[in-house]
């Protein structure tokens, strides 16, 4: 917890709020309050009522880049904390009020469409619309996103920008900053900025790239231009197969990817984790899976690789019918959210996950010292029910590895992500770092791995803290997100078990 360093007490940071914007515009229930402090990363916590961040003052529903502006600057000249916030899908803290008197900036309500461009194949749309509504709406044309990370029923776009998000056809389609063309970002001095949607430019730096991804520690995104393609599922071909071992898997994916071919889905799953997606064919082998997306002809030349590259290791062939009747329940949404809530509650069972990546020549050594360190030196091993990973964005230099690990919870609602979840992230980032990748491929730093921050940027991490300086030099947005902050969370190295390599 990081104590306020507003110039205002609560009542009158409430009142200047209501100024500004309106009692129509502003939450302060405290239900909805407390429930505004946290994200999922303290999932257990919340669906049993326990919420240790602080309590926000309000919450703050914009409906338009004014009131963002308005806000903003209100809080820059008064020294408030800001958390942005859209779909509220984030896991790794980074919507955590980690400040005393905190305002909760929440753009879900700026949620419309304003534009399809079908000459120029692009969207343009407020920061709180739904993935979903964009994605439905676009297919009625023919087209899509290729956006389809697995929050998409209840994920928005200023958060799927603000974090760098990823979809289940990355390999295809790219991930989000691939997309973005154009955006419109608010400053902490209320300043609102435009960076227009061209083809490409050689006009200095990228700067959509202070934007994407700042993670609400640099501004507020109020609005998004993103490519869009032709929508062809009647052209997909589904393809499995079960593999022996993971390095298998591996060397499967790389050389489809590096032989040039891009199907939308590129996932390898080890067998921990094929049998809570594929029981009814794993046979507890590891799986690998591929689907061709796009025209006809492209499709059918990526079939031909992928069943080329898999002829040539043992394998058993896994039928299409069966990749096609997975691909088709990929998405979770408030419905799974539930059942998830049910199940923490009347069994004190739960899954987390930490994703990472690294080159094709480490992949294998980091997956292999990751199990290797939880099984043999994390002291609660015994209350892991499964334990295993799976690859799903891969690139032409490497992939990522996407960490499971689900536990029954032997301890208080208070104590399980400091006995659980903190010390079995902090190995996989460790032996990620180890290895020469990155400590996070797609959920972002948040406040959990901000630990970290300093070694995974190396010697550029100057360039990145000098980001901070320029934009937001008084520290109000959305503070020990990113950015270390002393004071602002648990190192949660030590937590880990006998490699503690966070600075």
């Amino acid at each position: 917890m990081i104590n306020s360093l507003a110039t205002l007490d609560r009542a009158d940071i409430l009142a200047g709020l209501t100024d500004l914007v309106g009692t129509a515009k502003i939450s302060t229930d405290e239900t909805e309050l407390r429930e505004a402090s946290v994200d999922r990363f303290k999932k257990y916590q919340a669906v049993h009522g326990i919420y240790d961040a602080p309590t926000p003052v309000a919450i703050v529903f914009a409906e338009s880049t004014e009131d963002v502006a308005a806000v903003l600057r209100f809080a820059n000249d008064n020294l408030v904390n800001v958390v942005p916030r859209t779909g509220r899908t984030g896991t790794e803290g980074g919507l955590e009020t980690s400040v005393v008197d905190t305002i909760v900036l929440d753009g879900s309500r700026m949620n419309r469409i304003l534009s399809v461009d079908e000459e120029n194949m692009q969207v343009t749309v407020q920061a709180g619309v739904q993935l979903q509504v964009v994605e439905d709406h676009l297919r009625e044309r023919g087209l899509t996103t290729g956006h389809s990370p697995q929050s998409k029923p209840l994920a928005q776009y200023g958060g799927l920008v603000a974090t760098r998000s990823i979809g289940q056809f990355s390999t295809l389609y790219g991930a989000i900053e691939d997309m973005v063309q154009g955006v419109e970002a608010v400053f902490p001095g209320g300043e609102v900025r435009r960076i227009k949607s061209v083809p490409r430019r050689a006009a200095g730096p990228d700067i959509r790239h202070v934007v994407i991804g700042n993670e609400g520690a640099l501004c507020f995104i109020t609005e998004v231009t993103v490519k869009v393609f032709k929508y062809q599922p009647e052209n997909n071909e589904f393809h499995g197969a079960l593999v022996d071992d993971m390095r298998t898997g591996i060397a499967i994916l790389r050389e489809v990817i590096t032989n040039g071919f891009h199907p939308s889905v590129v996932r390898l799953y080890s067998p921990e984790d094929a049998n809570q997606h594929f029981a009814h064919f794993s046979k507890g082998k590891c799986v690998v899976v591929f689907v061709a997306e796009g025209p006809a002809g492209i499709v059918a030349a990526t079939s031909e690789e992928i069943r080329r590259v898999i002829a040539k290791h043992e394998h058993e062939a896994v039928a299409p019918e069966l990749i096609e009747a997975w691909f088709d329940n990929l998405n979770w949404g408030q419905d799974k959210i539930d059942a998830e809530k049910r199940v923490m509650l009347e069994s004190q069972h739960l899954g987390y996950t930490t994703e990472v990546s690294a080159d094709w020549s480490a992949v294998g050594d980091v997956y292999d010292a990751v199990m290797r360190r939880i099984r043999e030196e994390y002291p609660h091993a015994g209350d892991l029910t499964m334990l295993g990973g799976h690859s799903s964005h891969s690139y032409q230099t490497g992939t990522n590895m996407y960490f499971v690990y689900d536990y029954r919870i032997d301890c208080s609602p208070e104590e399980e992500i400091e006995k659980y979840h903190i010390p079995l992230n902090a190995i996989i980032v460790e032996e990620a770092l180890r290895h020469g990748g990155s400590m996070v491929h797609h959920h972002g730093i948040g406040k959990y791995r901000t630990p970290w921050t300093e070694q995974e940027h190396g010697s550029a991490y100057p360039i990145l803290a000098a980001l901070k300086t320029a934009f937001d030099p008084n520290g109000i947005m959305n503070k020990g997100t990113i950015f270390p902050v002393t004071g602002a969370i648990q190192p949660a190295a030590e937590h880990a078990g006998s490699v503690a390599t966070a600075p």
